[in-house]
């Protein structure tokens, strides 16, 4: 049973935004559509947002969440109209039409439940499909072969893995990879990623995303833009 909070607008609550909710066996709360009921991960496993009439404002919420490092799944709602203002900066997890069934909705909700437990570590150890960094030893290893990473390429798929789905733009990259006191351009950082996907190998270089005239982000569930 998943604890699911629910971002809504809707006077009805939870109930309206997706009917198939009522059908399956999970903890459902609702709270107002606003940036101040963005909770702590502690408290809901799945972050609902309903996008089904208040685009605008699903759009800010999901990205001040994704901004600010909060990394609970959000599973955002949508009529089919909606979807073609979708973009990836919107930093979702997951959509799902309003009108989707109890079995779809389930498996959209497993399939985000995977992901958190792709992403926590154990220990000094975070893994991401068949990808295993060790923070500790300062390796990181694909399928069992290791990577030839410099210490900064190390360092910066560190910081984007340790903070899966957050979108980091290239200057935010500078600043906490390599720190206040560094000179450089940003391009540095497009150079260091361009060189850790080619060490990633072609089936695991989509690991690192690109947001167009954003920056970059982790992504444990590559998708088509």
């Amino acid at each position: 049973m998943a604890t699911l909070v629910v971002l809504t607008r809707e006077p009805t609550g939870a109930a309206s935004v997706l009917p198939s909710l009522a059908l399956l066996d999970h903890r459902v709360a609702a709270v107002p559509l606003a940036a101040d009921s963005l909770v702590d991960p502690a408290d809901a496993d799945v972050l609902v947002v309903d996008g089904r009439q208040e685009l605008a404002a699903a759009r800010s919420v999901c990205q001040l969440a994704r901004s600010t490092g909060l990394q609970i799944p959000l599973l955002l709602v949508l009529t089919e109209g909606g979807l073609a203002a979708v973009t990836p900066a919107w930093g979702c997890s997951d959509i799902v039409l309003s009108t989707a069934g109890p079995a779809e909705l389930e498996a959209r909700l497993r399939l985000l439940g995977s992901q958190v437990a792709a992403a926590e570590p154990a220990g000094d150890v975070l893994e991401a499909g068949e990808l295993v960094i060790d923070t500790a030893a300062y390796s990181a290893r694909v399928r069992g072969q290791a990577l030839n990473l410099t210490y900064k390429e190390f360092e910066l798929l560190r910081h984007l893995a340790q903070h899966p789905g957050r979108v980091f733009t290239r200057a935010q990259l500078l600043d906490e990879v390599w720190g206040y006191d560094y000179y450089g351009g940003t391009r540095t950082v497009d150079v260091h990623v361009r060189r850790l996907r080619a060490k990633l190998g072609a089936e695991h270089d989509q690991l690192i995303g690109t947001v167009r005239n954003v920056g970059y982000r982790f992504v444990l569930r590559p998708t088509v833009d």
